[in-house]
């Protein structure tokens, strides 16, 4: 510990350049994928603000199990069916991916298109089910 400390006190500008660089690299991580949601979250948007879920894994991941109710758009075929979701422009949209990392790219999409409140769920459909949250097969 002492050696850290004694690092940070000869080398204080290299320190502070680091620490900014992190903290900008965390901003500009969290500000691409737009905003996240935890599960509890997603499930009061879901039954008090009529929140649509929007799943963007592939259509064998999304038959294993998904969130009740939830649209499925895979990610490879988003930009051609993107239309299909803009009766709920308006609407809380939560887009669940496998582990919460490429929702980020359909809610960047989704945004620049008009959608107001476009969402990802945090660690997405793993995180979900870790949690013991239900999903259905159908």
């Amino acid at each position: 510990m002492e050696n850290v400390i004694e690092f940070i006190g000869n080398h204080t500008m290299m320190v502070v350049a680091w620490a900014f660089t992190l903290a900008m690299l965390i901003f500009t991580e969290r500000m691409k994928g737009g905003k996240s949601v935890t599960a509890a979250e997603a499930t009061r948007l879901i039954n008090k603000e009529d929140a649509v879920v929007l799943d963007i894994r592939a259509h064998k991941d999304f038959s294993t199990g998904h969130l009740t109710n939830s649209i499925n758009i895979p990610l490879a075929d988003f930009d051609r069916r993107m239309t299909e979701l803009d009766q709920y422009k308006e609407k809380p949209i939560i887009v669940v991916c496998n582990m919460g990392q490429t929702a980020g790219t359909a809610c960047r999409k989704m945004k620049s298109a008009g959608f107001t409140q476009a969402m990802r769920l945090t660690g997405g459909i793993s995180e979900w089910r870790h949690q013991s949250m239900p999903v259905v097969t159908k």
